[in-house]
């Protein structure tokens, strides 16, 4: 599945941090833009894997489970 998200990457002394508006706790860093785009996009991944793992416990075993794409 792919989908798209803000990144927003200001420069602070000789570090680029970055953010995620649409992902809370979602940051990066690196000392170039490219180290910290890579640094956020890792860490979006890791909290959208958290989330789905969390919100699938406890779904019944009868449960009716698809995957539906958002474009």
């Amino acid at each position: 599945m792919r989908n798209q998200f803000t990144a927003i990457i200001e420069c602070e002394d000789d570090w680029y941090i970055g953010y995620c508006p649409e992902i809370p706790g979602a940051n990066g860093q690196g000392r170039t833009i490219e180290e910290c785009r890579k640094s956020l996009v890792d860490a979006i991944a890791l909290i959208l894997e958290d989330r789905r793992e969390d919100g699938l416990r406890g779904v019944p075993d009868d449960a009716i489970r698809e995957t539906v794409t958002v474009e």
